[in-house]
């Protein structure tokens, strides 16, 4: 139901469709061109991918990301090296260390044991809680159905060595 309310959202629910995109792009790219440097940052327009890689070899594998998760390959929208995946245990951790550092102020602890505690707070919060970061990628951050999101153009630029895609999407 959350995804559904934020997919009506007009500028929400393109960026989590194209963020799904440039998942399943990378993931396709992974498949064909093993320990390859890459990274992406979608928005409600596309999304960008630096990827060491010429225009044609990325258009095609956008166009079969798009292809795979409209035929239902739900799995591509999900990466393992996902921002989302740091940012959720990061948040959950400086959480419980604020709120012991809040607690043991209140208690008038030295500052050093305030730290040592907040610290013994966060580390376990952070490995537990990184569980969450797959789970709320795929709830909040993408929309694995792409409805009628098609890629629309490829736009490469390179940079010394280095690639610049952007890749235009409509729907």
């Amino acid at each position: 139901m959350a995804a559904n309310l934020l997919d009506r959202l007009p500028l929400v629910g393109a960026t989590r469709r194209n963020h799904s995109l440039e998942h399943a792009t990378l993931q396709v790219l992974a498949e064909k061109y093993h320990n390859l440097r890459m990274s992406g940052v979608s928005f409600a327009g596309g999304f960008y991918l630096n990827v060491d890689l010429p225009t044609d070899i990325v258009t095609r594998a956008a166009l079969e990301a798009e292809r795979r998760l409209k035929a239902g390959e739900r799995q591509l929208a999900v990466h393992p090296h996902c921002g989302t995946n740091l940012v959720v245990p990061a948040t959950v951790a400086a959480s419980f260390a604020w709120l012991t550092w809040l607690i043991t102020r209140k208690r008038k602890q030295p500052g050093l044991v305030q730290v040592v505690l907040a610290a013994l707070a966060a580390v376990p919060a952070f490995f537990l809680a990184r569980p969450l970061g797959p789970i709320v990628q795929e709830k909040v951050m993408t929309s694995a159905d792409i409805g009628d999101t098609s890629i629309r153009q490829v736009v490469s630029m390179r940079y010394g060595n280095t690639y610049f895609h952007k890749i235009s999407t409509e729907g």
